[in-house]
């Protein structure tokens, strides 16, 4: 069993009282240290790792790929790979196992997304990257796991529009309005952002294989801001494009922020303040300051969580109503919870 990592702040001068509060107390600080995967907070500390959660970590038995939350059912969805395993884990948000699902229409997940959490029946969205009969699909599931709906073709890899198809779907974002945003393109041959209406209907689409604007390589994840932005990260040409959630166009292009290793993740944080980060190959988490409305910029990176080599983070979510922070760890095959500091980084 893979060992839980820990945060550890690298600075010389920190006192050891920072880190006993970091930790949560000298007896967690002990768990901590014997640990052999280890991690490092550098910049502003804006985030703590919870070591009670899940409560049972020896359930993860797959290569986690992504993470949702229901911030108001106090719900989160761990999707994973692997034979004979599980491919959906439900826990509590304070880290209580509810059930999993052995559902034989899920193949290979990869992206993870609950829509309409605030209402009496919420539903998971999953993207099925999967070569088999219900692969290259995106599918509704019930909190249970019944499968409710179908998007794209099962079974079959494609480039069209109506019927709509994909080729290695890799995330869903469902905004409260009921429109989608799809990055279609892990590794497949679409490189695309798809916006859909709450009928399901496409309202336009944006990209093409190239590194150009506009144009994407393994577009891998995407989110939708509060004014009305959308943001992708484009993985193979390191890079985030911002379009228009409105009219799919052009916004704006952050890149000087990933010259190691594309971004896999994207996801804002309650407060709209920050841009969380995923860099798979260098595993690290970052937390980029959000821009303003009307002005893109460019990137500055605030915070970064260093995990441990191999850990492997893949896609992230955050819950809405306390700002904590899943990460999806295919390496390390679990899935890790943050909270954050209280005040914008000062201690709890």
């Amino acid at each position: 069993m893979i060992l839980r990592r820990t945060l550890m702040l690298v600075c010389s001068t920190v006192p050891v009282l920072l880190l006993l509060l970091l930790y949560g107390g000298l007896g967690s600080l002990q768990r901590a240290s014997s640990s052999s995967l280890r991690g490092q907070l550098f910049g502003s500390p804006l985030y703590k790792l919870d070591l009670t959660w899940p409560r049972n970590p020896e359930l993860f038995t797959g290569a986690v790929f992504a993470v949702g939350v229901d911030q108001y059912a106090g719900v989160v969805y761990v999707a994973q790979r692997g034979d004979a395993v599980p491919r959906m884990l439900v826990f509590s948000t304070d880290g209580h196992f509810l059930m999993s699902w052995n559902s034989s229409s899920l193949e290979e997940p990869h992206g993870v997304f609950v829509a309409d959490a605030a209402t009496s029946s919420p539903s998971v969205w999953v993207t099925d990257v999967g070569s088999g009969p219900y692969g290259h699909c995106i599918k509704q599931y019930s909190p249970s796991g019944k499968l409710l709906q179908v998007l794209g073709t099962p079974g079959q890899a494609g480039t069209g529009l109506s019927p709509l198809q994909f080729d290695n779907p890799a995330e869903i974002y469902v905004h409260s309005s009921g429109e989608m945003y799809i990055v279609d393109g892990d590794g497949g041959l679409n490189n695309r952002l798809i916006k859909l209406s709450s009928e399901l209907e496409v309202v336009w689409v944006q990209g093409e294989k190239g590194s150009g604007l506009t144009q994407f390589h393994i577009p891998h994840s995407v989110t939708v801001d509060s004014y009305q932005r959308v943001w992708v990260a484009d993985r193979a040409n390191k890079r985030i494009q911002v379009f228009s959630a409105v009219t799919g166009g052009w916004l704006g292009t952050w890149g000087s922020c990933f010259t190691e290793d594309g971004p896999f993740s994207v996801r804002f944080t309650p407060d709209k303040k920050h841009l969380v980060v995923v860099q798979l190959d260098t595993n690290q988490v970052s937390l980029l300051e959000a821009p303003p409305v009307g002005v893109i910029g460019q990137c500055r990176v605030e915070s970064v969580i260093q995990l441990g080599e191999d850990t492997k983070p893949h896609l992230v979510d955050l819950d809405l109503k306390t700002g904590a922070l899943y990460v999806a760890e295919i390496g390390a095959q679990q899935a890790q919870k943050f909270t954050p500091f209280s005040l914008g980084g000062s201690l709890l």
